[in-house]
């Protein structure tokens, strides 16, 4: 069983940059997909990017191309650094796992809130 922990967030005004970081409680890098969701207000959760094993590749959401970049470290963590944020990038950001061979998102972190003010 995976745990995720996210921290980062807040609150800052459009144009502004933030960054989100998401620790796992074992190593990921090899074997795992890593990725970041957010869920708006009365909205369903969707899909912002994701990272494959060793990096090899990253999925955007066409919403964040360009100002969003995910990436991992060696071991247990994945980042997503945001510029140019705007204010319907409000949202709870949520880190999840699965295994490179699963088609299913199985792990969720508890999500960080990020606010943005116009």
């Amino acid at each position: 069983q995976v745990q995720l922990a996210e921290s980062g967030g807040g609150l800052v005004q459009a144009g502004g940059s933030l960054s989100l970081s998401c620790a796992a409680s074992e190593n990921t890098f090899s074997n795992y997909d890593m990725g970041w969701f957010r869920q708006a207000p009365g909205r369903e959760r969707e899909f912002v990017a994701a990272i494959t094993p060793f990096g090899r590749d990253i999925y955007y959401a066409d919403s964040v191309k360009g100002r969003f970049d995910i990436s991992r470290n060696y071991a247990n963590s994945v980042y997503l650094e945001m510029r140019n944020l705007r204010t319907e990038d409000t949202a709870v950001y949520y880190c999840a796992a699965r295994d490179s061979t699963a088609g299913e998102w199985a792990y969720w972190g508890q999500g960080t809130q990020v606010s943005v003010s116009s």
